[in-house]
């Protein structure tokens, strides 16, 4: 492939998980996998550069959800708010063991990753219809999934909608509060993310721009499809682009 074409490859990736991160949340691997598959990068490169393009997404996120509501909500923001202040000690941790992850490792737990998002994603369908107002979560359970997610954030370099979203509708609140909170959280481990990367040298900030800029514009249309209407379909399609993108990463290696 040629350079061109693998930097149209990437800012289509971009897009596609920018439109996955605020309308169903599980988009933002797919950005991870499309730089350890074309990027052609270290480990510590692939996540670096990953995690930089996440904090405009994170705040386009929570501005977009501020505006239509969702963090207004006493319980949402409680919640936002703890899962961002355990990002900020989850969030190196993911980092330090990304550093001594050999690269077929690395690929490994990639894929197993992407699966794993793809089952709770398909999960998530099954409780969502539940839930109509927001709760108040336990202070062990914030902690468990802030601390959690923020450690695969900084190892893979993604942010917080992709588990935290699933997680939180498993735990009973509704999907619009959930993706709302998880889009502050991930500003806070994107950010912490970021600065951890580039201490270390470890972002391609040319290849952050073919990717995070189309992503940016696809977190834009994905807020618009979660407010337009259930996007099961789209979220169909998601958990069909995860497995294959497990598949890929595992066919790379």
């Amino acid at each position: 492939m040629s350079g061109v074409a693998t930097m149209f490859v990437l800012a289509g990736f971009g897009l596609a998980a920018g439109i996955g991160i605020t309308a169903v949340g599980p988009g933002g691997v797919l950005a991870t996998v499309a730089l350890f598959l074309l990027g052609g990068l270290s480990p510590a490169g692939v996540a670096g550069t990953a995690i930089v393009t996440h904090v405009a997404t994170g705040a386009v996120g929570s501005l977009a959800y501020r505006r239509s509501g969702q963090l207004h909500n006493a319980e949402t923001r409680r919640t936002a708010r703890l899962l961002a202040v355990f990002a900020v000690v989850g969030t190196p941790i993911g980092i330090a063991v990304n550093q001594v992850a050999p690269h077929w490792l690395f690929g490994v737990l990639l894929a197993v990753f992407a699966v794993v998002v793809a089952f709770l994603s398909w999960f998530r369908s099954r409780r969502e219809a539940e839930a109509e107002h927001e709760r108040r979560h336990p202070l062990g359970l914030l902690l468990a999934i802030g601390l959690g997610v923020a450690i695969a954030g900084g190892m893979f370099g993604v942010g917080g909608p992709l588990l935290t979203v699933p997680l939180l509708v498993a735990a009973g609140s509704p999907v619009l509060s959930a993706l709302a909170a998880a889009q502050v959280q991930s500003i806070a481990i994107a950010g912490i993310g970021a600065v951890g990367y580039a201490a270390r040298g470890d972002i391609d900030w040319r290849l952050a721009l073919v990717v995070g800029v189309p992503e940016l514009l696809g977190a834009v249309v994905g807020w618009r499809i979660a407010h337009a209407a259930a996007p099961r379909q789209l979220r169909g399609a998601m958990i069909a682009a995860l497995i294959a993108a497990a598949g890929m990463t595992l066919a790379h290696m």
